[in-house]
């Protein structure tokens, strides 16, 4: 259609708006895109030691932790809280915490976060006994809480070129895949060099250098401002996650059965649902179900939730075979793990950085799933006499090489299109299901790893035609029998993003508004 101007000349029709429906008027030019922050890249530098600080302290403690336990007098039963307790806090306590960012401001709760953090780890590195220990690790992970959403959720508004957030989303990418695999290197270094103490200590100057460059460095974007923190679903929402990984910690020592471990994890799902419903009907709800009712956002956080499922059962069983089977001492152990992380980081910031712009987001992240379900498939043919170069090295680069190819673009699919308001809740969501993915991951395998190992000892010890099997042997072959379920649960992970994710890549609207 056109318009015609009294002399009967035609002109193209526009939109109609306040500003546009006189036929003489102009229709006022675009709004400009905001100027990219030039200090963007020392934001993400802040950003990324926070990232790594969060990520290495899942890990960091675990090679320590035979030492604190002898330093403590911990016994076996209750040494599992150390990690227990970190992992509780933080995967509970991470929806309110994003949503806490939208309201109160990102800058801020990143800065508090990253002081709660270190003075945390500053008081577990001081605890003179058991209970102190527990609960400082408890403390950061409330902190962690706080912090892991504020750091991505500032990534998210601080980026919006699509090539430079590729760049940013890569580097982010490699930190949270590859910094448990570094969070076990330092751990062996420190424990092996001073003392167990100091996996803790080491956050403190980490954190403080962050300090120092996130008030000349960061920058937030204006989110909600005048709303309300929804108590009941917080309530809700934490109350479900805490009891489901409470239960999943549980069950290992206690039994699928038993009626403690049933009864935690049905209160958990009931306790989510009832959080599902009330988030429908809040006037200011805690999770906007708008959020994960995307399509392409479900999918990627499903391929997350499924990655880490798989992923972290490989530390807790590679530490034991590198350590009790083949007699590595703890650095040697660390190091070991060097080409994990290094694939990692080349996937993600040398490859799916790259072609992210280019390449439609499933396919990388289906192919990377590919590649480390291989790496699963070539752990699982280790034996009591596998050598490191010719067994362990290929299926560590093809682990992280997939890693790395599947967590950068779940990163920059997952927060792409979100208003400003929400980006921390967001952020907070897609930590959720890696936190989640993680503690249920690790628990799960353990405890199939567990029982094929009991099983196979049960029935081989005194075979006379072996002259019978090893503990160790016992050991390797439930180590391969989770391997197998890991690759299963990987490739699942690479079909659910080819079937759910779009093929363009992810188009980054502005700070304000949703793609």
């Amino acid at each position: 259609m056109s318009k015609k101007r009294p002399g009967g000349e035609s002109l193209p029709s526009a939109p109609s708006t306040a500003t546009d429906r006189s036929p003489d008027r102009e229709v006022p030019a675009a709004t400009p895109a905001p100027a990219p922050d030039p200090k963007r890249w020392w934001a993400l530098a802040v950003i990324a030691l926070a990232q790594l600080m969060v990520i290495l302290d899942g890990t960091i403690v675990n090679i320590a932790l035979p030492s604190a336990q002898r330093a403590l007098g911990m016994s076996d039963t209750d040494r599992q809280w150390v990690i227990t307790a970190y992992t509780l806090a933080f995967g509970g306590l991470l929806l309110l915490g994003g949503r806490i960012a939208d309201l109160v401001g990102r800058k801020r709760t990143f800065v508090i976060g990253l002081a709660g953090f270190a003075a945390a780890s500053a008081l577990g590195g001081a605890a003179a006994g058991p209970g102190m220990l527990f609960a400082a690790r408890a403390l950061q992970g409330a902190f962690a809480a706080v912090l892991a959403p504020s750091a991505l959720s500032l990534l998210t508004t601080t980026f919006t070129d699509p090539k430079e957030r590729a760049r940013a989303f890569g580097v982010y990418g490699a930190l949270a895949g590859g910094g448990s695999a570094v969070g076990l290197i330092v751990g062996g270094l420190l424990t092996e060099y001073l003392n167990w103490r100091w996996s803790l200590y080491v956050n403190v100057p980490i954190a403080l250098a962050a300090l120092l460059g996130a008030p000349a460095f960061l920058r937030d974007r204006s989110g909600r401002r005048g709303g309300h923190l929804d108590v009941p679903g917080a309530l809700l929402g934490c109350g479900g996650l805490v009891a489901l990984v409470y239960g999943f910690s549980e069950a290992e020592p206690r039994g699928w059965t038993s009626p403690s471990v049933l009864t935690l994890l049905v209160a958990g799902v009931i306790l989510l649902a009832a959080f599902v419903w009330w988030q429908s009907r809040a006037a200011s709800p805690l999770l906007p179900l708008r959020i994960v009712k995307d399509r392409v956002r479900a999918g990627s956080l499903a391929t997350m939730g499924l990655a880490t499922i798989g992923m972290f059962g490989v530390f807790l069983f590679l530490t034991y075979y590198l350590q009790v089977v083949l007699g590595y001492p703890p650095v040697r152990t660390g190091l070991a793990f060097v080409p994990i992380s290094a694939g990692i980081v080349i996937g993600a910031t040398q490859i799916a950085a790259r072609l992210l712009p280019h390449t439609a987001p499933r396919t990388l992240m289906s192919s990377g799933m590919v590649l480390a379900a291989a790496g699963m498939v070539l752990l699982s043919r280790l034996t009591v006499h596998a050598q490191y170069v010719p067994h362990v090295l290929p299926a560590l680069l093809l682990l992280g090489l997939g890693m790395g190819l599947t967590f950068m673009p779940v990163y920059a699919t997952a927060t792409a299109g979100v208003p400003a308001q929400d980006a921390g809740v967001a952020s907070a969501v897609l930590n959720t299901v890696q936190q989640m993915g993680a503690s249920l991951g690790t628990v799960l395998l353990n405890t199939i790893a567990t029982g094929a190992t009991s099983r196979y000892v049960h029935s081989h010890l005194h075979d006379p035609a072996r002259g019978g099997a090893t503990l160790n042997e016992g050991m390797v072959h439930g180590f391969s029998v989770a391997y197998w379920c890991s690759a299963g649960v990987l490739l699942l992970a690479a079909l659910v993003a080819g079937l759910t994710v779009r093929h363009k890549t992810p188009k980054h609207a502005g700070n304000d508004a949703p793609a």
